[in-house]
């Protein structure tokens, strides 16, 4: 599912225009693009939550060459689904 078609799924669900869907999905990524900017965790009960990590400098390997690299420190952007998300999806199996 892309963008449009979620759009067009929140739409028929909430039964609200396209384009009010459209803002409302806008303004809910922007929300949490902000809080997790600012190190913050979004949970959504049911859903899951979405939190940042740091992960630490190490060393690696250039695979063409096999010289060593440093990979520099970065914060990471981790999704861990909830209870209820993950026992729908287990229940296709």
């Amino acid at each position: 599912m892309n963008k449009a078609e979620l759009i067009d799924a929140i739409a028929a669900g909430a039964k609200v225009s396209k384009a009010d869907a459209g803002r409302a999905l806008d303004a809910t990524i922007e929300s949490i693009h902000k809080a997790l900017k600012k190190g913050d965790r979004v949970g959504l009960v049911g859903f899951g939550s979405f939190s940042v990590s740091k992960r630490a400098a190490r060393t690696g390997r250039n695979p063409q060459t096999g010289k060593e690299i440093k990979i520099a420190a970065k914060k990471v952007v981790k999704f861990k689904a909830g209870a209820d998300l993950a026992g729908s999806v287990n229940k296709g199996k």
